[in-house]
């Protein structure tokens, strides 16, 4: 019985031997077929430079998106349901602003490459825990704690991953230019608005941010893996050619009085916005989608920027982006319904990234071969601009009942920052 077995499951034939055989050879021609030309398309087949800009932008909707723009939206639902009061929500804005302050100040003093990696690798596991934080505690203390390290991650984000992402663009013989990069912080603000919109409808502001930080989990991943290694050694010719070319003392001191004009401009309008439109007549409830324009608006915004400044040069750029920029602070005031505070959200959304980007552009360009050396200096002078905006206008707006005065000093100084860009570009004119 065992014999017959062992026939019955064997082959009879050298017929039998020679299809299967055939069978074999074919199924291995039919798979080396579909390896050679897959049916669907390879999902990781990204050209280095696409994995490093989709790396930077993802990280940039991490650090930004959820652990510094889901705040906004989340911040009328905390003052009504964890019954967050409009001072501690201007305390909140100022603790996160002095992390990445902090943030900023420390990043400027790395030189090593390979450490700005390591460290902006944690700086996207530190945005999921800081979100994850807020969810975690309910007092004011905790919530700034959760804050400022939020504003950690956030610095480390822009500074280092704008850095790092700058200088494989140069050393590869690309534009330094961050438009694409910088297009993560309009898609920061329309995927954190969605996030905090649909989260909202079904759960509790705690459980908000905890379901916000496990996205963030699940986008570290890819931003994590497609981020290309620093490079050790010049990678190509191009790289001879990059040599820096400081900026005068009169220009450095120009750009960082502009930078600092322009953090006024940015911070109060982007984190009170919500909180503002709804507060006009006949708007509760619309703050949440200007605040979504504004960062539809953002998205294509840098990279439009980048085409205008070689066209017109940085400098004219800026103060076109920069006037407009003005409009978007003071539109929403104007009355007259939606308008105001819609055409408000698109010039400000088409302007505030890309007055960074721009500006970050122009640090690469003064020191190419260390990028995060003039970005850290002029980032600081945004933080510092951030740190104080928020705290008055929540000082501001608890005597006064509303953040209109706030909008007010943020244009006035955005408009100082006008002069700052008119003395420099003939500052940069003389020195050319």
């Amino acid at each position: 019985m065992e014999i017959y077995d062992k026939r019955m499951t064997a082959p009879h034939t050298r017929g039998d031997q020679d299809a299967n055989l055939c069978r074999k050879i074919e199924g291995r021609r039919l798979a080396g077929c579909l390896v050679a030309a897959p049916i669907w398309p390879e999902p990781l087949s990204l050209s280095p430079r696409a994995k490093a800009s989709i790396a930077g932008i993802i990280g940039l909707l991490i650090t930004l998106g959820i652990a510094r723009f889901a705040y906004t939206p989340m911040l009328p639902i905390m003052r009504e349901q964890a019954g967050l009061g409009l001072g501690a929500g201007g305390w909140l804005a100022t603790a996160n602003y002095a992390g990445y302050f902090t943030g900023v100040f420390l990043c400027g003093r790395i030189s090593d490459l390979n450490l700005k990696d390591r460290l902006y690798r944690w700086g996207l596991i530190l945005a999921v825990i800081s979100t994850a934080m807020m969810g975690m505690v309910s007092s004011e203390v905790g919530w700034a704690i959760s804050r400022f390290l939020a504003g950690l991650s956030t610095a480390v984000g822009m500074m280092l991953g704008g850095a790092l992402v700058m200088n494989w663009l140069m050393r590869n013989g690309h534009r330094a230019e961050l438009g694409v990069h910088f297009s993560g912080v309009g898609l920061s603000v329309v995927m954190s608005s969605f996030a905090v919109l649909m989260l909202s409808e079904h759960v509790l502001w705690w459980e908000n941010w905890l379901l916000l930080s496990l996205l963030g989990l699940v986008l570290v991943l890819p931003a994590w893996a497609w981020l290309p290694q620093p490079m050790p050694a010049p990678a190509v010719e191009h790289e001879s050619k990059m040599q820096d070319r400081p900026p005068t003392v009169a220009v450095r001191r120009l750009l960082l009085a502009f930078y600092f004009c322009a953090g006024v401009g940015f911070v109060v309008t982007s984190t009170f916005i919500v909180a503002i439109v709804n507060a006009l007549p006949e708007m509760e409830d619309v703050g949440f989608w200007v605040f979504v324009i504004l960062g539809i608006a953002a998205a294509p915004s840098c990279m439009l920027w980048d085409l205008i400044a070689r066209r017109v040069g940085a400098i004219d750029a800026l103060f076109i982006a920069s006037v407009l920029h003005i409009a978007g602070i003071l539109l929403p005031l104007a009355g007259g319904g939606l308008f105001g505070p819609i055409a408000g959200a698109l010039c400000f959304g088409f302007t505030f990234a890309g007055i960074v980007s721009m500006m970050m552009g122009l640090a690469g360009r003064f020191y190419p071969t260390r990028p995060a050396k003039m970005m850290s200096t002029l980032t600081i002078a945004y933080g510092i601009a951030q740190i104080l905006a928020p705290a008055l206008t929540g000082w501001m707006s608890e005597r006064t009942g509303s953040y209109n005065a706030g909008l007010l000093v943020a244009a006035a100084v955005m408009i100082v920052g006008l002069v700052m860009l008119f003395q420099l570009r003939g500052a940069l004119k003389e020195r050319a």
